[in-house]
């Protein structure tokens, strides 16, 4: 319990130190790099997407995505390639408790909730996700009650666009922290993981009694 607590603390202070490169190196002084729209680095396949209620979904093994994440797991795909996934509408927009922005790669299906960004190099794909969970997106969100960033809105977001080789040691550096912070293979999380179920198997070995012997029972 207190080797969890250790990591656990570890972990916060990791992300802390991960927030704060991750505003370092994505923070650009007005004239040190070109700025374009996120319209003019990647191109929108919103077009391709195909919403598919519940009750008509056949369950497979392939992610069906929406505006946070996996939905649900579903036998065909649409897309077969490396994206990046934006939250069209929902309270996460605003209350940013999970990103709104996400890689998915391999065969895939993604409803009307996300916008579907194709770009031409992992780096670039990388930074713009980065990029995109750092800021506040407030100004091209409408709508009070259902929160929504619109086609128009997010093609119109403003990125910083240095050199590739900028762009890959940003994103070198920052895969390096999310690995430590968020992966659940090879992070601190995966380590917190195996130690609790490291705790749950010597509490249940240490708190399990043979049964006693009841007269004429066989020992």
């Amino acid at each position: 319990t207190e080797l969890t607590t250790e990591l656990t603390t570890e972990l916060t202070a990791r992300k802390k130190q991960y927030n704060y490169y991750r505003d370092q190196l994505l923070r650009f002084e007005e004239g040190d790099v070109e700025w374009k729209t996120l319209g003019e680095l990647a191109e929108n396949l919103d077009y391709l997407r195909r919403p598919i209620t519940s009750g008509l979904r056949d369950a497979g093994d392939i992610p069906y995505y929406g505006a946070s994440g996996i939905v649900d797991y579903v036998k065909d795909y649409i897309f077969d390639d490396d994206f990046l996934l934006v939250s069209e509408d929902g309270a996460n927009l605003l209350a940013r408790s999970t990103p709104i922005a996400f890689s998915v790669s391999g065969k895939s299906w993604v409803n009307n909730h996300a916008h579907v960004l194709k770009f031409e190099t992992y780096a670039e794909r990388r930074y713009v996700e980065y990029y995109l969970n750092s800021i506040d997106l407030t100004p091209y969100i409408s709508g009070a009650a259902q929160p929504k960033l619109n086609q128009k809105n997010l093609n119109g977001i403003d990125v910083p666009n240095p050199s590739l080789e900028e762009k890959e040691r940003i994103v070198s550096i920052l895969d390096k922290f999310d690995a430590i912070t968020t992966s659940l293979t090879e992070g601190l999380p995966r380590e917190i993981e195996l130690r609790q179920k490291q705790y749950a198997h010597y509490r249940d070995l240490l708190l399990r009694f043979p049964k006693p012997v009841q007269a004429g029972e066989c020992p």
